[in-house]
């Protein structure tokens, strides 16, 4: 065999391999514990390819004939065809628009058939790939505004199509990007405004909005007396503050109220109202009727959460064991399959169950991060902590869902929720870190 010829294992970390195959194990066993019915043969139902489980382990095999591919395949081929990638994640969701079928409120999924496929998920392999090469590109000046905001535009247009595509929460994963942009340089200014932003959504949602707008007068009033001195001296201070000033109160007057009766579904903003409390001005029913005939109670409890959280509870410190869970077994939580099969390990498994799955995503995510800072190549370590990022984002933000302590904004538990795309996905961004990984010490790419 050729020197430069590369192999399956040269090079190759073997924890990572390990650490993917415990996860995909880990989800089946959970899939399993959910969708298995008593009296059905085991066996049978795995090679039958008719019950969830059955069809994930079909989705793994193929996801593993992918890495063993990707595993073969020489480095270079991935930064050479950084931009193809781009290119055909971005054609798969405008083909979307003429071709989609709409499942359970989202316009995103192209059928096969019997098989669902969603671009947006595969997407997040294209952008990891596109802004790493253009990051690692030698004329690429990141301090520069102009290569920031076309790395943003990399990052945000596959974002801006998935909410056409009634996508938003598979559209907010793009935003996890970000992080690796500071990683590589962008300002922390940057990440300051997009919190404080948050933090005026928020506001906007909890207060009244003539007492926000007198908030936001007062905290621009004590900025601007605080800053006297400064102001003395120049007077683009003064403009400055108003402009932040006119920019929030517009936000919260015209931005956010745009944002919930135009860009989000009804459940979605039904969702956010429930999860801070308050009623949703935006559900077309008074404030004061639904307090009267009792339908604020209905719609403002999140039923998935609610049940969620009690099979999360039930679990205890060791939870009730395999096929005996109550609520994940006769179906009270909807969706534990896929956006909540985080609670069917905590009803089944426990408090140790639960804090087990967390550390070995926590024990992934650092060993990425090891990864990322021992490459030699900017691609390369561009492209770890775009892995890092997407697997941060997609991790935080389910396991909070499900807990009460996010939206319900529908993405898939890495590795471990059912579904043939985003376990696909998730293996093709983890096995092409690897292979990088296993060439790192080449020449730089």
């Amino acid at each position: 065999m050729s020197r430069n010829q590369p192999t399956i294992s040269k090079g190759v970390d073997q924890v990572m391999i390990w650490l993917y195959l415990l996860l995909v194990g880990i989800g089946l066993l959970a899939i399993f514990a959910v969708t298995y019915r008593e009296g059905d043969p085991v066996l049978a139902s795995f090679l039958g390819f008719k019950t969830d489980y059955s069809k994930q382990a079909f989705f793994f095999v193929l996801a593993a004939i992918l890495a063993t591919f990707i595993l073969l395949t020489d480095s270079k081929f991935f930064t050479a065809t950084a931009n193809i990638w781009y290119a055909f994640g971005m054609l798969l969701m405008l083909l979307v628009f003429p071709f989609h079928s709409e499942v359970k409120g989202t316009e995103s999924i192209i059928r096969f058939g019997s098989i669902q496929f969603q671009p947006a998920e595969f997407c997040k392999v294209s952008v990891c790939l596109a802004l790493a090469k253009y990051l690692s590109r030698p004329d690429t000046d990141f301090t520069k505004g102009r290569s920031q905001l076309i790395a943003a535009g990399i990052a945000l247009l596959p974002a801006v199509l998935s909410i056409l595509q009634s996508e938003t929460g598979l559209a907010l994963v793009y935003f996890a990007f970000f992080l690796v942009m500071y990683r590589e340089g962008l300002s922390p200014t940057v990440l300051i405004v997009g919190f404080s932003a948050a933090v005026l959504v928020i506001a906007t949602i909890l207060m009244e909005p003539n007492t926000l707008a007198i908030v936001l007068t007062i905290i621009a009033a004590l900025t601007a007396w605080s800053m006297r001195r400064q102001i003395r001296r120049r007077k683009s201070v003064l403009v400055s503050i108003v402009l932040v000033w006119l920019l929030c109160v517009g936000v919260q007057r015209f931005a956010v109220p745009f944002i919930f009766q135009n860009v989000l579904q009804k459940h979605q903003v039904e969702r956010i109202f429930t999860l801070f409390g308050t009623d949703n001005p935006y559900s077309g029913v008074p404030s004061e009727v639904q307090a009267a005939s009792g339908v604020k109670k209905e719609a403002v409890s999140d039923y998935n959460v609610k049940q969620s959280k009690i099979a999360i509870g039930s679990g205890g410190v060791l939870g009730k064991g395999l096929l005996k869970g109550t609520q994940t077994r006769y179906d009270f939580v909807p969706e534990q399959r896929t956006d909540f099969i985080f609670c069917t390990i905590g009803e089944g498994f426990g408090f140790v169950g639960t804090t087990t799955l967390l550390l070995i995503y926590l024990f992934l995510l650092f060993r990425i991060a090891i990864i990322a800072e021992r490459q030699r190549s900017v691609f390369s370590r561009v492209y770890a902590y775009g892995v890092a990022s997407v697997f941060f984002f997609h991790i935080a933000i389910n396991v909070a869902m499900t807990v009460g302590l996010a939206p319900v904004i529908g993405i898939p538990l890495p590795f471990v929720s059912y579904g043939g795309t985003s376990l696909i996905t998730f293996t093709i961004l983890l096995f092409i870190l690897i292979r990088l990984d296993a060439d790192r010490q080449m020449v730089l790419r």
